[in-house]
């Protein structure tokens, strides 16, 4: 199982990243990305934190932890050189927090995200077809997600990006030890989402290649 979307309480989780680690191995992860919120009060706080916990080899066990980034709730102006800035604090990989119907982001929040080339657009909402036609053409993997509320609109984002011919990803967007999901969990969300087989494989090759990079 591999999960790039969790939050430790670094941001808004409830767990270390200590403790979120071993929840996630007992849970049968083998690949764990901590992405906690950021905007522009906190990233020269939260990212090196992440950074350093993630290099440090007696906070871990049995699991590779990546260090990464959400930016949430940032206007979309400033999600470009935010992003920017995250990549330079050493964070592998950046999400922005996409337009879910479940909260109030700013209108043009997803497009901003597409357009700055960040990782995975996450919980992206009634997202467009010509959006999803952009995170195409620049490899910005749009995300099924397992968060209630977020996931409302997962059928819409798998059914746009197959039109599309956009990459989808998969995350929890864990926030607590009862929101991390097993291999089979994920699937059932993936498949309950409108995927074939082939097309949930694909999602955790997009996964492998952007954590191995």
């Amino acid at each position: 199982m591999i999960d790039l979307h969790t939050h430790s309480i670094l941001s808004d989780g409830d767990l270390l990243p200590s403790e979120l680690a071993r929840r996630a191995r007992v849970k049968g992860y083998r690949v764990l990305g901590i992405s906690d919120h950021i905007d522009y009060s906190n990233v020269d706080f939260v990212v090196p934190r992440l950074v350093e916990a993630c290099a440090s080899k007696g906070n871990f066990e049995g699991i590779d932890v990546i260090p990464g980034a959400e930016i949430t709730h940032v206007p979309p102006r400033g999600i470009s050189r935010l992003a920017e800035r995250a990549r330079e604090l050493g964070a592998r990989f950046v999400i922005v927090h996409g337009e879910t119907l479940a909260e109030p982001v700013a209108p043009g929040t997803n497009r901003a995200g597409i357009e700055a080339k960040v990782d995975i657009l996450a919980h992206p909402g009634l997202i467009s077809e010509e959006e999803a036609r952009l995170a195409a053409e620049l490899g910005v993997l749009l995300e099924i997600t397992a968060k209630s509320g977020h996931c409302l609109t997962n059928g819409h984002v798998a059914r746009v990006a197959r039109e599309a011919g956009a990459r989808l990803s998969f995350g929890t967007d864990a926030h607590r030890p009862d929101d991390l999901r097993s291999w089979k969990e994920a699937q059932a969300i993936l498949l309950g989402a409108g995927l074939s087989d082939e097309e949930i494989k694909a999602v955790f090759k997009h996964l492998e290649e952007l954590s191995t990079r």
